[in-house]
């Protein structure tokens, strides 16, 4: 008799969506798949590796002229150096990471504090180590924390509070003050912090990435974990890191070799040689703001209530003016009615309650994002205004 780990949790809700899209043939606005390719000289670069034969294990950790320009580009952007030898360490994606930094320091009944809306893989991972997800929710429509309702929520068995910006699903960044509040808040504790900076080179209207590591006082108790994947459209190679001070790494990299042990070695190799001479955030950024405000006025004087994503590649839309069913109700009709797939927000909820919005991925050629609103705008209201 198998007696499930996870009995709260059923299948993925980007599965169903997935599925829901190959029934219907709807446009896919709903998964973070991107219409961009990655670099011409980083996909020679893989070739070349993959036919020289570089397709033995690699270290544990990664190799270490890939650990050596993460740990470069760190420096060039937030100005400090992790030590590539025992602070940064390679991953077979973001999930992998950031359960690996989970699975490090969490045990039985040791408590930590999710934002939500949140990535759906965050509670499970917390759950499997024996810890108990403590959910505060980001204040809407601006999607902040509410840091006089987090003080509440911290306690003596507070080990790990887990950070996203920019956020997805919401597309909002953490400000210099948000970060100034959880130095305070975690100044004198055990509790650690874990950092998902994914899309931390797609940041938007002049801001700056406020990254953990900027922090000196955060840097000492936290793991950030980022991805190529955003930057050099590359998701799906699954390649991502972790940095973190020592005595944090020793941990994670303890859980690291009997999780996955290795990361794919001709790849880490391309992006070795890549790295050093594309850090730079700003073509990235710059696209993407292109993109969220082009399908923004696409939907200009329409129902749908829109407050510009800060970061990231995925946009909410606010429905309520338009019908009363559920998001998922919502976003089941949008496919099969109209031929355009979107992400219900409660997706990244743990109690479905009366969300009104779906999230949209706008990292597409321009004709896909005018097809998607034209099949948005198709929508008539069912809501009395």
């Amino acid at each position: 008799m198998v007696q499930s780990k996870l009995p709260n949790t059923t299948s993925s809700s980007f599965s169903s969506i997935c599925q829901l899209i190959e029934e219907t043939g709807a446009l896919d606005m709903a998964i973070g798949k991107t219409d961009f390719k990655c670099p011409q000289e980083l996909l020679d670069l893989a070739v070349k590796y993959f036919n020289e034969g570089y397709n033995n294990y690699a270290p544990l950790e990664g190799i270490y002229p890939l650990r050596k320009g993460i740990s470069d580009m760190i420096k060039m952007h937030y100005g400090h150096e992790f030590n590539p030898k025992t602070e940064v360490t390679v991953t077979a994606g973001t999930i992998q990471a950031i359960h690996t930094a989970i699975s490090s320091v969490v045990k039985d009944d040791d408590e930590v504090i999710i934002f939500e809306p949140a990535f759906e893989s965050f509670a499970p991972s917390i759950v499997l180590n024996g810890g108990r997800p403590v959910y505060v929710r980001l204040k809407a429509p601006a999607f902040k924390i509410d840091w006089e309702e987090l003080r509440k929520m911290v306690t003596s068995k507070t080990k790990m509070i887990i950070l996203n910006s920019p956020h997805n699903p919401t597309g909002s960044v953490l400000s210099e003050n948000d970060l100034l509040q959880l130095q305070r808040l975690t100044n004198g504790t055990n509790i650690i912090v874990l950092s998902d900076e994914i899309f931390e080179s797609i940041i938007f209207d002049n801001q700056i990435h406020q990254s953990v590591s900027r922090f000196e006082k955060l840097i000492e108790r936290s793991f950030i974990v980022s991805s190529f994947g955003p930057l050099y459209n590359v998701n799906g190679w699954g390649i991502s890191y972790c940095v973190a001070p020592e005595k944090l790494m020793r941990e994670f990299r303890k859980m690291q070799q009997i999780q996955i042990y290795n990361v794919n070695t001709p790849l880490q190799y391309a992006l070795a040689d890549f790295l050093p001479k594309n850090m730079s955030f700003e073509d990235t950024s710059e696209l993407y703001q292109g993109k969220r405000n082009y399908f923004n006025r696409l939907l200009d004087g329409s129902l749908y209530q829109v407050i510009p994503a800060q970061g990231g590649y995925f946009q909410l839309l606010d429905y309520s003016n338009i019908s009363d069913e559920t998001d998922v109700e919502f976003s089941e009709r949008l496919a099969r009615d109209f031929g355009i797939a979107t992400m219900p927000a409660s997706a990244f909820y743990h109690e479905k309650g009366k969300s009104r919005y779906v999230r949209i991925c706008f990292a597409k050629e321009n004709s896909t994002l005018e097809q998607a609103a034209e099949r948005l705008l198709q929508v008539p209201s069912t809501t009395a205004l």
